[in-house]
């Protein structure tokens, strides 16, 4: 095979690109980070993640189980406990994750430069002329 980049589908039901909308989502992405430390429970991966609902919580935690990324074990107990834990192959997505943060972590500062030079060519471009 050639150095020809791979490209997949960008239909709606891509495999893949379905893949990739589910595990970039920002809330599985907290999810995956915080398991990745430990087993947590429903109500602290609540606590934790500023912002989800449990509406949404919930449905990011049943997607990511679908996908055998997260594993959830209910304990036979009263009242019934349930905690959430990262599979291997979980354990594989945070690995990839964590490269595109240390990239991001490395690489804000340009990106901030070019934000700047960005909105200033912007400004600059919709002044009437003649203002300067």
């Amino acid at each position: 095979m050639d150095d020809e980049v791979i490209q997949w589908d960008t239909r709606a039901d891509c495999e893949v690109r379905q893949i990739l909308d589910r595990i970039a989502d920002k809330w599985s992405l907290l999810v995956i980070a915080l398991l990745e430390r430990r087993t947590m429970r429903f109500t602290e991966l609540r606590r934790e993640i500023d912002g989800v609902s449990q509406r949404m919580l919930t449905v990011t935690l049943r997607q990511l189980e679908r996908d055998g990324l997260v594993q959830r074990t209910v304990h036979p107990v009263v009242p019934p406990r349930v905690d959430y834990a990262l599979t291997p192959l979980g354990a594989t997505l945070h690995e990839a994750i964590k490269t595109l943060v240390v990239w991001t972590e490395e690489h804000q500062n340009h990106i901030a430069v070019a934000r700047s030079a960005y909105d200033a060519r912007v400004a600059a471009e919709e002044r009437p002329l003649g203002v300067s």
